[in-house]
Formats: structure tokens, sequence, C-alpha cells
């Protein structure tokens, strides 16, 4: 499911993603589940663009979108691999 960013206001924060990298009108939106072996994540990719005079998503690229596609989700990559490093160094903290 996608938003608009004015569509996001209204949602409640437990149904937002956890973090979103924006390059362009390339967005990643990475979500956050909780399981028995700690947080697991997802990510979607939307590309956004005006129709008409209201500005909406699409989760279809063309050929010119690819590049910041790739350098997005190369960030969102870097973004989770930094949330499981946190969590580990956390909790050998907590020991």
């Amino acid at each position: 499911m996608h938003f608009s960013e004015s569509e996001m206001e209204g949602i409640p924060t437990s149904n937002r993603p956890v973090h979103e990298i924006r390059i362009g009108r390339i967005r990643a939106a990475i979500w956050e589940n909780e399981t028995q072996n700690g947080p697991r994540y997802n990510v979607t990719f939307t590309r956004l663009y005006k129709d008409g005079g209201q500005w909406t998503d699409s989760g279809s690229f063309g050929r010119d979108d690819l590049p910041l596609l790739a350098k997005v989700a190369d960030q969102a990559h870097t973004w989770i691999f930094q949330q499981k490093q946190e969590a580990a160094n956390s909790s050998e903290e907590a020991l």
C-alpha cells in the first residue's frame, strides 16, 4: 500500500514506515516487523509523479529512474544493517 506525503499525515504512527529515504522522485519506505527472532525489515520502493496537480506514486520505474532506484536501495540496505549493528551493540552493553 502506498501513500502520498499528505495522506501519511493522517495515518497512525504504528502503520507508518520506520524510516524513509528519498532521492529526487524515488522513495524507499522501510517497514519493521517484530518476530520471535527480533525485528525484520521490508522495503517498498515508489516513484513520485504529478497527475494533473495532484502528487501520487507508482511502483513502476523507467530506464532513467533505475540509477536513483539503485542508490536508494543501497541506502536502505545500509540503514537496515546499521539498525542490526546498533541492536547487537546494545545487547552486548547490557551484559
